[in-house]
């Protein structure tokens, strides 16, 4: 339980949601964060209480609202329509938390992501999970799951990857990997994470 901007209790569970403990750990207090496609704003939320110099960008008024009330500094607007205002190296991190896969361009969007900033935290969920391949197998339809709960229909995703399909990206565009991890709704996982991982955590730099 915690308070928000005008004293309200706040509520921020993310104990199914390891890849935010892992990123909220990761980052140190007085860096520069930039949250693109920040949603609700729970991670922000914590970078923010451990003294992170962080902001956001989002295109849902709802989620907006929402991190307003928390208390945090929320930008309207759409990643799609570019970066190009942000300096050079201008942030600590740069975080992509489940948000590539919804881009029309996500290649672009991580170049200029590594452009401005130091680093770049990419969040994904893993469509090789083998829950995944198995619906599509026996059903030969889309898959509707807990890592998928959308109709072919209404989904926001836009991009069906992989682990592999994303490590097959950075080395083609000789991006330099810092660190890797993956997770299901419950720790990291670590052997057979193309298989077995339901989300895929990427911290990368632009190669030297």
């Amino acid at each position: 339980m915690a308070e928000g901007k005008n004293g309200n209790h706040i509520d921020i569970d993310v104990s199914e949601r390891p890849d935010i403990l892992y990123i909220e750990k990761m980052i140190q207090s007085g860096e520069r964060v930039l949250d693109l496609g920040c949603g609700n704003g729970e991670l922000m939320y914590l970078l923010k209480k451990k003294g992170v110099r962080v902001q956001g960008i989002e295109k849902d008024d709802e989620c907006i609202i929402r991190c307003v009330k928390k208390g945090l500094y929320v930008h309207h607007g759409d990643i799609d329509d570019g970066l190009a205002h942000h300096l050079d190296q201008s942030f600590d991190y740069i975080i992509l938390n489940q948000t590539i896969q919804q881009t029309l361009n996500p290649g672009d969007i991580i170049r200029e992501c590594l452009r401005i900033g130091k680093q770049v935290i990419v969040v994904f969920p893993n469509f090789s999970h083998w829950q995944i391949r198995l619906s599509v197998l026996f059903s030969g339809r889309t898959p509707v799951t807990k890592l998928m709960p959308f109709h072919w229909y209404d989904t926001p995703n836009l991009h069906f990857l992989s682990s592999q399909d994303f490590e097959n990206f950075l080395e083609k565009d000789k991006i330099k990997v810092i660190q890797r991890s993956f997770f299901n709704e419950k720790r990291e996982i670590r052997v057979l994470p193309n298989v077995f991982a339901t989300l895929a955590l990427f911290v990368i730099q632009a190669g030297s």
